[in-house]
């Protein structure tokens, strides 16, 4: 029988995050395991593994021009002396 749970790796122990574990396999039963992390190792390098994250998704120029124009709004009254 294949079954995929969530487990969390403590201590060297396999936690099952899921209740149902006992519904299918037996105590003492031998399983192979699959693993599966949900993020990628990191190698404590930020900056490159972030690098041309937001390449092709957005238009850089017309980001600049929005910000360059919303600088230049004067949105504060007056100062009376």
């Amino acid at each position: 029988m294949t079954r995929t749970i969530k487990a969390r790796f403590s201590r060297g122990v396999f936690e099952p995050l899921e209740p149902t574990v006992t519904e299918f396999v037996k105590d003492g039963e031998e399983v192979t395991l699959t693993i599966e992390t949900s993020s990628a190792a990191s190698s404590g390098d930020w900056l490159r593994e972030t690098a041309g994250g937001w390449r092709n998704l957005i238009d850089a120029e017309a980001l600049k021009a929005a910000i360059d124009h919303d600088r230049r709004l004067v949105t504060r009254p007056p100062v009376r002396m």
